[in-house]
């Protein structure tokens, strides 16, 4: 999966196609003060999932600690499972089940697992499926106008192959990143290496539910090209890059909402090109019903309507924030600035937001906003690391998965 931004675009109102109709009644964002964050746990290690719980607080998975742990109002950590050397990642609840991924690092098995009490089952292999399956191998990614002599100046790239071709189909990837479970205990997966939203049923059965499309072409300029194995004559020529799939929630009106980013560069003058799409869950082509967002990583939507995004490279200085789209709109409006923000989930009034989620040496944190009364600012302490070694996962420039 070339040029992600990460590891990890309507016509129609989002009262609409959120098939909610009460008026917004969270603060912040339009013209408000911004509500005040609040830092209830520190020394997190890649705190890229998070669940809300019926309890209030939320489970968070250390994706790459290979721990899963459930939060309580007051930031208290508990361990539900480890698997070091493994990747735990998208958490979802449903009654007094937990869901969960443990993904091998090479991505060669990807394994829904199901908690209830102190009893694991696992219900599926989404690795499996892919390599039965393959969902995106009918979207063509990459150059689609390269002249024959430029194609053919392309070399090998052992390091991730499709950056030595000038076009590709799918190629064989899982990366379960979020999850959330229907009413009828059907499990939805937004996949950031299938490309796709599948649905893995009670039983374990698998299906592509949507496959998203590729990110619109952006037109290579020599500084993006410097950072590619790709010869000089592509400069001036569109790149198609994979969509990547971060959320995915279940609106009141039964349709999937999912958040992706665009693919390829987050540099400022290609523009925001993140989107969240409007999927109907029995299958079919997805929506565009929110632009423009700067690599959206995270979904909440309350049930008023009210959705908060978090954009990884959001704001006017790229730093991060959350973003809120009221009912009734579909443009998002800043609603609070938070370094790097991943994951986010609503309990009530609560907003959890995983913050400065690219560090890896424990300086990670999990934030609460209440979204209900503005405060007067922002304060507290932020780390703003940046680490090389996580670039290929998030940043501001093209970078493979």
């Amino acid at each position: 999966m070339p040029f992600r931004a990460i590891a990890l675009g309507a016509a129609v109102a989002l009262t609409a196609t959120l098939g909610l109709a009460a008026p917004a009644a969270a603060g912040g964002g339009g013209g408000q003060t911004p509500p005040t964050p609040s830092v209830v746990a520190d020394g997190l290690v890649t705190p890229l999932g998070l669940a809300a719980t019926a309890s209030g607080g939320v489970l968070l998975t250390q994706n790459f600690l290979g721990a899963l742990n459930a939060v309580d109002r007051k930031g208290a950590l508990s361990e539900i499972a480890a698997a070091p050397g493994f990747e735990l990642s998208a958490p979802s609840v449903a009654g007094k089940s937990i869901y969960y991924f443990q993904v091998a690092m090479d991505h060669s098995s990807a394994v829904l697992t199901k908690r209830t009490g102190t009893t694991s089952s696992q219900v599926a292999d989404l690795a499996a499926y892919e390599a039965a399956a393959n969902p995106d191998q009918v979207n063509t990614y990459g150059f689609l106008d390269l002249p024959a002599d430029c194609a053919s100046q392309f070399v090998p790239f052992p390091e991730f192959p499709p950056l030595g071709m000038p076009t590709y189909t799918g190629v064989l990837d899982t990366h379960p990143y979020a999850s959330t479970v229907g009413r009828d205990g059907t499990v939805y997966v937004a996949d950031a290496g299938i490309n796709a939203i599948v649905a893995i049923s009670p039983k374990g059965a698998v299906r592509t539910v949507a496959v998203l499309p590729p990110a619109a072409p952006v037109v290579v300029t020599e500084e993006l090209r410097a950072t590619t194995p790709w010869p000089e004559c592509v400069v001036g020529h569109g790149y198609s890059a994979e969509p990547v799939p971060t959320d995915v929630e279940i609106g009141q009106d039964g349709r999937l909402y999912v958040t992706t980013l665009p693919g390829g560069t987050e540099d400022p003058a290609a523009g925001s090109r993140g989107t969240v799409w409007r999927i109907d869950p029995r299958g079919g082509t997805p929506r565009a019903v929110v632009t423009g967002l700067s690599s959206p990583t995270g979904l909440a939507i309350a049930r008023d309507g009210t959705a908060y995004i978090s954009e990884i490279s959001g704001g006017a200085d790229r730093g991060g924030q959350i973003s809120v789209v009221r009912p009734g709109r579909t443009t998002a409006k800043p609603l609070v600035s938070v370094p790097s923000p991943g994951a986010i989930a609503l309990s009530g009034s609560t907003l959890w937001i995983g913050a400065d989620i690219m560090s890896p040496t424990g300086v990670s944190q999990l934030v609460t906003v209440d979204v209900r009364n503005p405060g007067r600012g922002w304060h507290g302490k932020w780390h703003g690391h940046w680490n090389d070694d996580f670039g290929k996962f998030f940043g501001n420039r093209f970078r493979g998965h």
